[in-house]
């Protein structure tokens, strides 16, 4: 066997080994996470494939360069992917290829010439949320005098209380609610599969023991029932993100009727941003939040530092207290950030 062909064969080993041992059962990560590394690296090869007029079977060690990341990133900018998608990407591919170095210490000069390959600069977007008069509007769309109304009403609640993200929520069991507790709260499971307890609110716990009585009274399932479902065939089956997805949607177009701080684009992840800096402005600190919304590290939930413009106008009043009965110096947001230096 030709030393191109052996070295073909100990890629496509590697990326079986990497994919479908090693971060599934050694590193636990998800499916959706290996999904996305998959992803990655099948993009990586259509890239090489194209480039090297080859076929998959063909390619090796050999086509994996600097250049050809280089090129893998053009090649992802030219197909209208942004920054943090490239980055995504290129995260992923020095991933495996740190494995495929600890793996095989001939594949060591592989690993540090690609890791040299820069992240792309991601424009600092300000994190998107809802004002609390736009969630209370969204939360008023659903008839809970049905149970489809009572049943998303309860959805749109959770959403915004717990900050779950929309997985976490569909995943939850009836057996997950602890509302008998002395401080009643809810465990989610999230990435990695780790779990947190999240403190409810007095109002949610009641909407929640609501909720129970109608959907859970007689659930076949019991504790390990999924809290929100649809029947199928008789038997309950949990929710699919999708699904809610688009109630979020149905009920945003009906609540920016009569609420226009509603924004155009609503989805379930915007309950989670909403509910963070609403926290956030009522004081609780970075670190709290981090643990609230299960991020690994702080530094994943400073994007809630970024002051919005009602803050900046509230710290310009508290520096000098006239101004706010003057007429302001700031015609829009954009005078404002000037203002401010930023």
């Amino acid at each position: 066997m030709d030393k191109a062909k052996q070295s073909s064969q100990a890629l496509w080993k590697h990326v079986r080994q990497y994919l479908t041992v090693y971060l599934p059962r050694l590193r636990g990560r998800s499916p959706r996470t290996v999904g996305s590394y998959r992803q990655s690296i099948a993009m990586y090869c259509q890239c090489l494939k194209e480039a090297s007029g080859s076929s998959f079977g063909n390619i090796s060690f050999d086509h994996i360069t600097r250049d050809s990341v280089m090129n893998f990133i053009q090649w992802l900018r030219n197909r209208d992917c942004s920054s943090s998608t490239c980055n995504l990407r290129l995260s992923s591919l020095k991933s495996f290829l740190k494995y495929c170095a600890d793996e095989d210490i001939g594949l060591t000069s592989v690993y540090h010439e690609v890791s040299r390959v820069p992240l792309m600069k991601e424009a600092r977007m300000p994190v998107a949320y809802m004002s609390q008069t736009a969630v209370k509007a969204l939360l008023a769309q659903p008839d809970a005098k049905t149970a489809k109304g009572m049943r998303n009403r309860m959805i749109l609640i959770l959403l915004y209380d717990t900050g779950a993200r929309v997985q976490e929520l569909v995943d939850l069991r009836v057996s997950d609610l602890q509302l008998e507790a002395k401080d009643p709260f809810i465990t989610v499971t999230g990435k990695g599969n780790k779990t947190r307890g999240i403190p409810l609110m007095d109002k949610t716990v009641s909407h929640l023991k609501e909720y129970l009585k109608r959907f859970h009274s007689q659930s076949e399932g019991g504790a390990a029932a999924p809290l929100f479902y649809s029947m199928l065939g008789g038997t309950p089956h949990k929710l699919s993100t999708d699904a809610i997805t688009v109630m979020v949607k149905i009920y945003a177009k009906m609540a920016r009727k009569t609420c226009s701080e509603v924004p155009e684009r609503v989805h379930p992840h915007l309950f989670r941003h909403s509910r963070a800096m609403h926290l956030y402005k009522e004081g609780m600190p970075l670190s709290y939040i981090a643990e609230f919304l299960g991020h690994v590290s702080v530094n994943t939930t400073a994007i809630y530092a970024s002051a919005d413009v009602d803050m900046l106008r509230e710290a310009l009043e508290k520096t000098d207290p006239g101004l706010a009965d003057e007429i302001p110096h700031w015609k829009d947001e954009e005078s404002l950030k000037r203002l401010c230096g930023l």
